[in-house]
């Protein structure tokens, strides 16, 4: 991808550490746990959160984890430990849990069906241990989603890396995250890397899953904004547009609050 940004990123990255900061500090905890997968968005907000001197804790969480994702995240936490000795590490291999649970559970659908339910599983047993993590120590479980995967097309697990207290990146574009990251010199082997979910197991990235790029999808996103529609575009940029929307709109029960039954006072 292009990582073209508009983001002031030295203002940004104050910024958005006073908030981190503040934040923690209103709420009374010690700081945050951060989920490391060796991708771009949990290594930007990592050494954002390491940058508010609050006790942060870098926790690795394989579960049959593609080798790449490994090394990346080990370079990245042995990085950011060497800069900030406010942050620690810790790994807790989900392997056996998650084979353990396989077992118990029906498996009668199909194969790409059950491919998917079981990526969405081990996103779900990885916010449990996060929270486990932020009970033990006083520590807010500070989520890694950016604007695009978060706002856009709903690129993520509900109640999995969806399940944060709280969302340091969640306003910023695919391309600006990456421009704090070059900024906040976070590992090249990061930066260079195709971006991917982890969640199967293999090198596949997120365009081969969304079937367009994240340059794609931010501009979809802003042409939306703007009142566009598919009518409006041809080619690349119509099935680009249509990719957009086609996930948006599937994926609104995650963006949107959970609907509630408001019962009439005469029911009750």
């Amino acid at each position: 991808m292009s990582k073209k940004s508009t983001l002031q990123v030295e203002k940004a990255n104050e910024f958005i550490v006073n908030w981190l900061k503040t934040y923690a500090i209103n709420a009374k905890v010690n700081g945050f746990v951060v989920g490391i997968s060796g991708g771009v968005d949990s290594a930007v907000t990592s050494t954002l959160c390491a940058q508010t001197g609050l006790q942060v804790v870098c926790v690795e969480m394989p579960i049959h984890q593609a080798e790449s994702h490994v090394s990346r995240a080990r370079e990245h936490i042995s990085q950011l430990m060497q800069r900030y000795p406010n942050v620690s590490r810790a790994e807790t291999n989900l392997t056996s849990i998650f084979e353990s649970f396989k077992e118990v559970l029906p498996t009668n659908t199909s194969e790409s069906q059950l491919n998917l339910t079981l990526a969405n599983t081990r996103a779900r047993i990885r916010m449990t241990t996060l929270y486990y993590y932020g009970g033990i120590y006083g520590l807010l479980v500070a989520g890694t989603g950016n604007k695009v995967e978060d706002f856009g097309v709903g690129f993520y697990t509900k109640y999995g890396d969806g399940g944060v207290d709280l969302s340091p990146i969640a306003d910023l574009l695919k391309s600006d995250v990456f421009a704090l990251g070059a900024y906040l010199k976070i590992p090249e082997s990061i930066l260079n890397a195709a971006p991917t979910d982890g969640l199967f197991g293999d090198d596949r990235t997120d365009e081969e899953q969304l079937g367009a790029s994240y340059d794609e999808l931010e501009w979809a996103m802003q042409q939306d904004e703007e009142g566009k529609s598919s009518n409006d575009f041809s080619g690349r940029k119509k099935i680009a547009f249509e990719i957009y929307k086609r996930l948006n709109t599937s994926n609104q029960h995650k963006m949107q609050p959970i609907p509630i039954c408001l019962v009439p006072k005469s029911l009750k």
